[in-house]
């Protein structure tokens, strides 16, 4: 079944807010109703499985893991009426033109990914693909330090705070990464 117009959907928030679980909702709706769905991730997130998205829930659908945005393209199948790409602040600004062009073709595009990085500052890609989508979602985790609604997700180096000049991009779960809320969101600078 052909959508008459495409469109983007973009699901965010910090880590463990259920971006991936809401992902995986869409992807099983459009499947029920037929819809032809190609799912695409990152292949540096090899967390749970390499060909699957999975939430920290555990619950996961099958998806080609891809070094670019640009391999999309190669990878596209010609019946394919939804295309999901789950983490996608790991790609760079080249999926953004090709967000546009797969919802100009009538495709429905959903995209589950980080708003912002450890610091609190904007991911990647997201910040655009949120300005250009038709619809979107931003999910909140609750924090674990005082219970309240978090929109942060911070990053933990042997127990404590990770420092601002450290790496943006450090693939890792609850090992590495606790969500929380403003007040207790902290990036040290010393």
């Amino acid at each position: 079944m052909r959508h008459h117009s495409g469109s983007v959907e973009v699901i965010t928030g910090s880590m463990f807010c259920g971006k991936t679980d809401e992902l995986i909702r869409r992807l099983r709706r459009a499947t029920i109703a037929r819809q032809k769905v190609q799912v695409f991730k990152p292949a540096i997130d090899t967390r749970y499985a390499a060909e699957k998205v999975t939430s920290h829930a555990g619950t996961e659908f099958v998806a080609t893991p891809i070094q670019s945005a640009s391999q999309i393209r190669q990878l596209l199948e010609a019946d394919v009426t939804v295309v999901a790409i789950d983490e996608a602040q790991f790609f760079d600004d080249e999926i953004i033109p090709l967000v546009q062009e797969l919802a100009d073709q009538g495709i429905r595009v959903i995209i589950a990914g980080l708003d912002t990085d450890f610091r609190g500052e904007p991911f990647g890609p997201m910040p655009v693909l949120m300005a250009q989508a038709e619809r979107v979602d931003k999910l909140q985790a609750i924090c674990m330090v005082c219970g309240e609604p978090a929109t942060r997700t911070q990053r933990l180096v042997n127990g404590q705070p990770a420092h601002y000049n450290d790496p943006v991009v450090i693939v890792g779960a609850a090992e590495l990464y606790e969500a929380r809320c403003r007040k207790h969101h902290i990036v040290r600078r010393d």
